[in-house]
């Protein structure tokens, strides 16, 4: 198994160079696919980190912008800094990508293994609190706006996001850890339906889960930027020209 995983890394890294100097160091299929809630039709979402050559932050103004996205594979990638920024504050789209199952990693490099190995420093109670609360928040906001639209099956995605996220906050906060494979998504789905058609019943659930956030968990008051900074830091020795480059 770790030869094989050795091998498939070092694929990844030889195959994600992209244009301009960027280096993809850690990606992988998330969304729908990595929930369980995938269907005929689905969209095969990836998020990804990568660096940029260090050279190009010593200019006056940084490379932008820091995320590339394309529709045509649904693929967003982050630069370092700022997917650590995003991370940092428990953004739930970024973080799932430290914690996805390893068969949905398609890019793994050895710095990426080793953003990995800090996940859960980047978890604070106060921010996981603020960010899934929020996010949880605008899918009910969302739904609430399309009351009585044509096309409840937009509503009830908005709602299975809700309760997803619902669920993965709430264990974050007592567990410290974060199962993206949801174990029961046939009841995601039915309780989606529910509130996309009745959005009260959304309500009740976000006071659920605020008063399961107001109970003690585990997570620390704050996240270890120390080792974030530690990480990034790396990254931008590993990407910075040495003396032979500069010779040739």
């Amino acid at each position: 198994m770790i030869t094989l995983r050795r091998a498939r890394t070092e694929q990844a890294d030889k195959r994600n160079k992209g244009g301009g100097g960027v280096r993809i160091l850690l990606s992988g299929v998330v969304g729908s696919t990595a929930y369980g809630l995938a269907h005929a039709g689905s969209d095969l979402d990836r998020l990804g980190v990568y660096a940029v050559p260090t050279v190009q932050l010593h200019g006056l103004r940084p490379p932008q912008p820091d995320s590339l996205v394309t529709t045509h594979p649904d693929r967003t990638l982050h630069e370092a800094a700022k997917w650590c920024r995003l991370a940092l504050v428990s953004n739930p789209s970024a973080s799932e990508l430290l914690w996805l199952p390893e068969e949905l990693y398609e890019v793994v490099t050895p710095l990426g293994a080793e953003l990995r190995a800090l996940r859960h420093g980047f978890a604070s109670a106060g921010r996981v609190r603020s960010a899934y609360l929020g996010f949880c928040g605008q899918q009910l906001r969302k739904i609430k706006a399309r009351a009585g639209e044509a096309v409840p099956a937009r509503s009830a995605k908005s709602a299975r996001h809700l309760v997803r996220l619902t669920i993965q906050g709430v264990e974050l906060h007592r567990t410290g850890e974060l199962s993206i494979r949801l174990t029961d998504p046939d009841r995601v789905r039915d309780l989606g339906d529910r509130i996309a058609a009745d959005p009260a019943v959304g309500d009740h659930l976000l006071r659920q889960t605020v008063d399961a956030f107001d109970r003690p968990g585990v997570l620390p008051a704050e996240p270890d930027t120390a080792a974030a900074e530690a990480w990034l830091r790396r990254v931008r020795a590993a990407f910075y020209p040495s003396e032979s480059d500069d010779s040739d």
